[in-house]
């Protein structure tokens, strides 16, 4: 029933907002959001981490076809919800002090965003995981469309274009290992897993690689990433807040819950690959921030460069990197809004988001300028930050799989610090200058936003070990099923 309601709730969220008066708009998302905060704290209250999928809801749908509508909640799929639930209250209050023409459209479609997201962590069904995910790009799309910046039209044109192929590509994988379970076909998880361990090698490896392009793509990891700056930059704040602090994890979710367990035997054959591809993605993004000018494109291309951290640790196939992928897709969402607002606020004040155009920001803005040092620390993984946790789970497991691999992704700290603390220095510190010495500080909406991040990089940064248990069983059960497989195929 809470599985359920988590799903629905948004969207009948969703059906009452179209029916109410522009002024009405904002007020009815931002309650709605919190009760489905609401509901996933409940979740959290009666989860049981040891107890596998939990809250299962499985009700025939396309019963002649083998389609259901299964949805359950385990500990890695938990964590997104909460991680959903979380975020987007904070994105739907970051925009008050914004006025949008059609209000009423444009939170309905965060509403829907957040329903399709949440149904795509807890689906079981291969059919039903395939219909939320493209659900899920849907209100993005008009999202950035609508309310876009310059050149909105042809940068999300391209956005659409990358992800429906991706999205296509791991339909045919999904509809191929449909036709391999046995007896009445099936979409159900479990059936699905069974049929692709049983594939043959050769087999495995194109399954792996039409549904590995799908994650890539969302993620997105070197080279499917060029829709992704100029998407972040044009998208409107909270289009972007949506993409890198939820949707993304979409695609490492995806490696995680339809891939990994799927075809191991084809995970095993090209990890290394997409090992190289994601460090590869490190190296190139965190090099391209430094030399940004533009505030947003250099987050955006930090960004990359922490996803592809995620995923290298991600396809080590050890534990370690399992774990520090959960912990640091949590911090990365929480990390990634933090920033993406404090260049909002920035952008609002001073009409600009080039760096060389800032300075002196401190001497006017005491307030806003200790929550960026906090969230910067953070994405730079400063010890007792939220940050730090993820990453050095990440980079001790790539460290463990190849030593030379493991010190070039390690340099996403080194890189990460250099970027980040140069924009901090640039925008903050120094002399004012017309844009910014008129500068207003933090409002109480602003704080409202802000604050909670900053408390949570800094609490999760020093007592992880509550998310660490929500998501230690199952990613325990997955490790198991890896390693069970490679040993039973040696």
């Amino acid at each position: 029933m809470l599985t359920t309601a988590l799903i629905f709730w948004p969207l009948a969220a969703t059906l009452i907002l179209l029916a109410l008066d522009a002024p009405l708009a904002k007020g009815w998302a931002l309650a709605a959001s919190l009760v489905e905060l609401l509901l996933t704290i409940i979740v959290v209250v009666q989860f049981e981490p040891a107890a596998g999928n939990q809250f299962v809801v499985n009700y025939p749908w396309v019963a002649s076809l083998g389609i259901s509508f299964y949805a359950g909640i385990d500990g890695i799929s938990l964590l997104l919800v909460l991680l959903t639930t979380l975020l987007t209250p904070l994105i739907v209050l970051s925009s008050f002090k914004n006025s949008y023409d059609k209000p009423v459209s444009f939170y309905s479609l965060i509403l829907f965003m957040e329903a399709a997201l949440v149904g795509v962590f807890v689906a079981l069904d291969g059919f039903l995981f395939y219909i939320f995910w493209e659900m899920a790009l849907i209100p993005i799309y008009f999202i950035c469309l609508r309310w876009g910046g310059v050149n909105r039209g042809a940068v999300t044109l391209k956005f659409f274009i990358y992800t429906l192929a991706g999205s296509l590509v791991m339909l045919v994988g999904l509809i191929y290992l449909y036709f391999q379970t046995p007896g009445q076909h099936s979409f159900a998880a479990e059936a699905l897993y069974a049929a692709g361990q049983a594939l043959p090698a050769s087999t495995q490896g194109l399954i792996f690689w039409a549904m590995f392009l799908a994650f890539a793509i969302k993620m997105p990891i070197f080279p499917f990433h060029t829709w992704q700056p100029d998407t972040y930059n044009t998208a409107p704040t909270q289009g972007t807040m949506l993409l890198s602090g939820i949707m993304l994890k979409m695609g490492i979710f995806g490696v995680i819950r339809w891939l990994l367990p799927v075809v191991p035997q084809g995970v095993n054959e090209w990890a290394s690959t997409a090992i190289i591809l994601s460090v590869i993605g490190i190296v190139y993004a965190s090099c391209l921030a430094i030399v940004q000018k533009d505030l947003k494109r250099l987050i955006a291309y930090s960004s990359t460069a922490h996803v592809g951290l995620i995923a290298a640790g991600l396809f080590t196939l050890n534990k370690i990197g399992m774990q520090g992928a959960m912990i640091q897709m949590v911090s990365h969402g929480i990390v990634i809004v933090g920033l993406f607002y404090i260049i909002d606020i920035i952008f609002s004040r001073t009409s600009t988001q080039e760096i060389a155009s800032l300075g002196g920001i401190r001497s006017a803005a005491p307030l806003l300028t200790t929550v960026f040092v906090v969230v910067m620390l953070g994405s730079v993984a400063l010890p007792l930050t939220s940050g730090f946790v993820g990453e050095f789970l990440l980079i001790n497991a790539v460290f463990q799989y190849n030593h030379v691999v493991g010190a070039l992704a390690g340099l996403t700290m080194i890189l990460g610090a250099v970027y980040m603390l140069r924009s901090f220095q640039q925008t903050m510190l120094g002399e004012t200058n017309t844009r910014t010495r008129n500068f207003i500080d933090l409002g109480t909406n602003e704080k409202i936003v802000l604050y909670p991040i900053v408390v949570l990089i800094i609490i999760i940064g020093i007592y992880p070990a509550p998310l660490l248990k929500i998501s230690e069983a199952a990613v325990d059960s997955l490790w198991n099923v890896i390693a069970n497989y490679q040993a039973v195929n040696q």
